[in-house]
């Protein structure tokens, strides 16, 4: 099966990213990683992956940073990214917010870290089938 998506993601922390990439290659997706927004940046300029997973605080620069970056050049402004962040707090009305802040500067949606792999999961398809 050589059509799988591709996923790129993009996290400072290298146990994240390894236990990420493990859990998204199980499920059937090509896994592609960097360690800050600008190396991310980079990679999506070259690989253009279907999709990238992008944590909000990084070294160097930032998811937020990086997705702006992003969606301001014509070879990768279409690019699919969802936000990854420890903060998300539960409660509905603050998640609400930061989906909105996230479509704000460009991304498809926002995940929390902590979420159940399984949902994580079945939102990444969800926007891929978009």
């Amino acid at each position: 099966m050589n059509n799988q998506p591709l996923i790129l993601i993009v996290d400072d922390e290298a146990s994240f990213r390894e236990m990420f990439s493990t859990e998204l290659k199980a499920a059937g997706f090509k896994v592609e990683m960097a360690e800050n927004g600008e190396d991310g940046f980079s990679m999506a300029k070259k690989l253009k992956p279907d999709l990238i997973l992008m944590d909000m605080e990084m070294p160097v620069l930032n998811g937020a940073g990086a997705v702006m970056k992003l969606k301001a050049d014509a070879e990768t402004n279409s690019l699919k990214i969802i936000f990854l962040t420890n903060y998300g707090d539960p409660r509905i009305e603050v998640t609400e917010t930061d989906r909105h802040f996230s479509k704000e500067i460009g991304a498809t949606d926002y995940l929390r870290k902590t979420d159940d792999m399984e949902n994580i999961i079945d939102r990444i398809r969800a926007v891929l089938s978009k």
